[in-house]
């Protein structure tokens, strides 16, 4: 029984308590029907009502305690079992609490009116204590439910992430070590601190956070090791300006968000020192925007897609929003949302 079920079952017995109890109160007209049969007495009326609650609140506690108690689910023998206790219990809490009031107030001169009215009373309680048990019960089933349903979720998240990130390191490395092969034939000096650069973008990749989120300050950092692998490669033919805001070092992100968005522009362009490929990253409002220059390259080399689709379904799980892609005859632009 967890807080919320304590204080429901408090006030559900208060409240049934007084109801059962309220027809005593009539005893305060005199010349009323009740006051013909019970005189009203303030430390007798309170009495009752405690006894009532104590009652009530008993049977909640022995139906809602977890593992212990009265049985109030499954088989029909459990079920059966339910309602015979329930009822001795019943029969055992009116007896002991009539027996109380008689002795501490004496003055009641009709005992039959008196053990019916005890009995009813408590018959009553325990028909509306049962339908609240039923309440509460169907509603900690639902609460079950849609626990279990966003576990479920959870796990199916994470598992659609690690299997996006597997999509990702795999596609880097591919188009990564394809350059390194060209720079070693060409400068193997070069070609060692390359392999500096692209041990540091490896090791970002594997330490990740565990909520698949880092900041914005963290993703840039990388982002110049890989720029260095893409100056390398391209030499002065690369250009990349970064233009973000302070504010936004902070703010949270999916994890390897900016390098697939260089490596694409890497990939479909084409760089020359006449005709550098330019890559600005700036803040814009609620979207950090990722834009180069188009410059298209005659054969380009057959896509798999994964890329902007991957960057898309992260985006989509962890920030709950679509990436935006616009392109025009002269610039291609990814923004994306980050507040």
């Amino acid at each position: 029984m967890d807080k919320t079920e304590r204080r429901v079952s408090w006030y559900s017995s208060a409240l049934i308590s007084l109801l059962m109890s309220s027809p005593k109160l009539l005893a305060l007209r005199e010349n009323g029907w009740v006051a013909q049969f019970w005189h009203f007495n303030l430390a007798e009326f309170l009495f009752q009502v405690l006894s009532g609650v104590c009652f009530c609140y008993l049977l909640f506690y022995l139906n809602l305690k977890k593992g212990k108690g009265i049985p109030v689910e499954g088989s029909f023998v459990k079920k059966t079992l339910n309602f015979l206790l329930t009822a001795v219990l019943m029969l055992i809490s009116c007896l002991v609490a009539g027996v109380l009031q008689r002795r501490l107030f004496p003055n009641f001169q009709f005992p039959g009116i008196f053990w019916s009215g005890y009995l009813s009373r408590f018959f009553l309680s325990t028909v509306f204590t049962t339908i609240i048990l039923k309440i509460v019960l169907l509603l900690r089933e639902s609460k079950r439910k849609d626990e279990e349903h966003n576990q479920l979720k959870t796990a199916y998240l994470e598992a659609e992430l690690g299997a996006l990130k597997e999509q990702l390191n795999p596609h880097f490395l591919f188009n990564t070590l394809s350059s390194l092969s060209a720079i070693v034939r060409e400068d193997p000096e070069k070609a060692q601190h390359f392999i500096g650069h692209l041990s540091k973008i490896f090791r970002y990749s594997l330490d990740q956070s565990p909520n698949q989120m880092v900041t914005i300050g963290e993703e840039l950092k990388m982002i110049k090791s890989y720029e260095q692998l893409l100056k390398m490669r391209f030499e002065n033919a690369f250009q990349l300006e970064i233009a973000v805001d302070q504010s936004y070092s902070d703010i949270m992100i999916p994890h390897l968000s900016l390098q697939p968005l260089l490596e694409n522009a890497a990939k479909h362009n084409s760089a020359s020192l006449k005709k550098p490929l330019k890559v600005n990253i700036y803040s814009n409002g609620h979207n950090l925007v990722i834009s180069n220059n188009l410059r298209p390259i005659s054969e380009p080399e057959t896509g798999t897609g994964i890329g902007l689709a991957n960057l898309n379904g992260r985006f989509r799980i962890l920030m709950h929003n679509d990436i935006i892609i616009e392109k025009t005859n002269n610039d291609f632009v990814v923004k994306l949302p980050v507040k």
